[in-house]
C-alpha cells in the first residue's frame, strides 16, 4: 500500500496560485468592485452589506471552476496554493473598527467551495498548499492581508490565537485528504513585525498542525517575512521539526531599481543574481524551498491601483514581436532558477485585465511553456 509520505514529502512541485477567489484583491477582479469604493474583501463586504452574498458566492461559483483544474493538470501543473481568509470558518472570528456597525461581515460559504476544489483536486491529481493568506487585523497592510493600509494581527493576543485556531481547523478538516500537501502559517508578515514574534508564531503553528497532519504526510510553510534567509538559518530544522518549508517571494516591478530596470536587466538579475541567491540559500540553510509567488509583472501600476509614477515600463518601446520574445526571455530566466527549489508557484492562474499575471494567458499566448511536466 502506498503511503501518503510517498506521494506527498520532499515532491518537486510545478504550481499556480488561485488567488483572488476566496481572498479578493481589486487588481485581480476590477469586474467585482466597479462603481465600489471598496479596495479589499473588508471593505467590499462592509460596503454591500447583505448584497455581497449573492456577488460574492456568483464569484466563487464563476471565478475558478473544474474545468480549470482539469487544463492545469492536462499541462502537467501538479499543485495549487490556495489562499483563504481568517473569515473561511464562519462567524467567531475577532472584531476590528473596519467592520464598522456589523460584527461579522463575511460572507459564509467558501468552506463549501474549498471542499469543492480538494474533491477537484484529488479528480485530477493536483497537491493542495492551503496558505492562510488574510489574517484578523491584517498582518501587512496589502489588500490580500484582508484590510488595505492597516497591519495590526502582532498586535493583539486575540488575532493570533484565532490564527492559530483557523490553522488547526483547516489541519483537522483536511488532514485525511490525500491531495493535502502542506498548509501555510501566514502569507506575507510585514517586514517590521519582530522576526523572534514571527518565529513564535511559525512555532505555535507548527504545533497546532501537526496535533492533526504526520509530518511524513503535510509540510508546514512559512514565509520570510521579506527579510533574509539568514535571519532562519538552523530554524525549526530536524529533528525537532520534520517536513517544514520556506516560503520565499520573487518579484522585479515593486522595487525603484527593478521598475527603472530595461528587459535585458529583469532577465540578468532573475538568471544570475537569483541563481547565485538560490545556491547560497539551498548551501546555508539546508531547508526544503518554495518561491510561493512569482510573475511575468513588470508594471507597478498594473497590480497596485493606487501607486504613483512615474514607471518605466520595460518593454514599452518595443512592439509586439519584441515584447513577446522579452516576455519568454523573463519567464524562462526565472524558472531555470526557480527550479533550483523544491517547488514555485506563479501568481496568479487567474486574472480579468492583466496578461502578464495570468497563468492561462501566459500559457496561451506562449510567453510560458505549453508544458511542465
Amino acid at each position: 500500500m502506498t503511503s501518503l509520505n510517498e506521494r506527498n514529502e520532499g515532491k518537486k512541485l510545478r504550481g499556480v496560485n488561485l488567488g483572488g477567489w476566496l481572498v479578493l484583491e481589486k487588481w485581480i477582479t476590477p469586474s467585482l468592485f466597479e462603481g465600489l469604493a471598496a479596495t479589499d474583501e473588508t471593505s467590499y463586504c462592509t460596503e454591500l452589506g447583505e448584497r455581497a452574498d449573492a456577488l460574492l458566492k456568483q464569484h466563487w461559483n464563476a471565478f475558478i471552476t473544474e474545468d480549470d483544474f482539469a487544463w492545469l493538470a492536462k499541462a502537467g501543473i501538479n499543485a495549487v496554493r490556495i489562499p483563504v481568509g481568517h473569515w473561511l470558518f464562519g462567524p467567531g472570528y475577532p472584531y476590528h473598527r473596519a467592520y464598522g456597525a456589523s460584527t461579522q461581515p463575511f460572507v459564509v460559504g467558501g468552506l463549501d467551495i474549498l471542499d469543492r476544489a480538494f474533491d477537484w483536486a484529488e479528480t485530477y491529481g493536483l497537491q493542495v498548499v492551503l496558505d492562510l493568506h488574510a489574517a484578523p487585523g491584517c498582518q501587512n497592510g496589502f489588500d490580500n492581508g484582508g484590510i488595505m493600509n492597516v497591519c495590526e494581527w502582532h498586535t493583539k493576543p486575540e488575532y493570533v490565537e484565532y490564527s492559530l485556531d483557523v490553522l488547526e481547523r483547516l489541519a483537522e478538516r483536511y488532514h485525511g485528504r490525500r491531495v493535502l500537501h502542506a498548509i501555510e502559517v501566514l502569507n506575507e508578515p510585514r517586514w517590521d513585525i519582530p522576526t523572534d514574534f514571527l518565529k513564535r508564531y511559525n512555532q505555535a503553528g507548527y504545533a497546532r498542525i501537526r496535533k492533526h497532519c504526520r509530518p511524513e504526510d503535510v509540510a508546514v510553510v512559512f514565509h520570510d517575512g521579506f527579510r533574509t534567509f539568514r535571519e532562519y538559518t538552523g530554524f525549526m530544522n530536524e529533528p525537532d521539526f520534520r517536513n517544514v518549508v520556506l516560503d520565499i517571494h520573487r518579484y522585479q516591478c515593486f522595487d525603484r531599481n527593478d521598475i527603472d530596470m530595461d528587459i535585458y536587466g529583469h532577465i540578468q538579475k532573475s538568471a544570475m543574481h537569483w541563481k547565485q541567491e538560490a545556491d547560497e540559500i539551498i548551501q546555508e540553510l539546508r531547508q526544503p524551498i518554495y518561491v510561493g509567488e512569482w510573475s511575468l509583472g513588470l508594471n507597478l501600476k498594473m497590480v497596485s491601483l493606487w501607486a504613483e509614477g512615474p514607471f518605466n515600463y520595460a518593454l514599452e518601446k518595443m512592439d509586439r514581436f519584441q515584447m513577446d520574445v522579452g516576455y519568454r526571455a523573463y519567464a524562462d530566466a526565472q524558472l531555470i532558477t526557480f527550479e533550483k527549489y523544491l517547488g514555485w508557484f506563479f501568481w496568479n492562474y487567474k486574472t480579468e485585465t492583466t496578461p502578464e499575471w495570468c497563468f492561462r494567458d501566459c500559457v496561451e499566448r506562449g510567453w510560458l511553456p505549453a508544458r511542465f511536466d
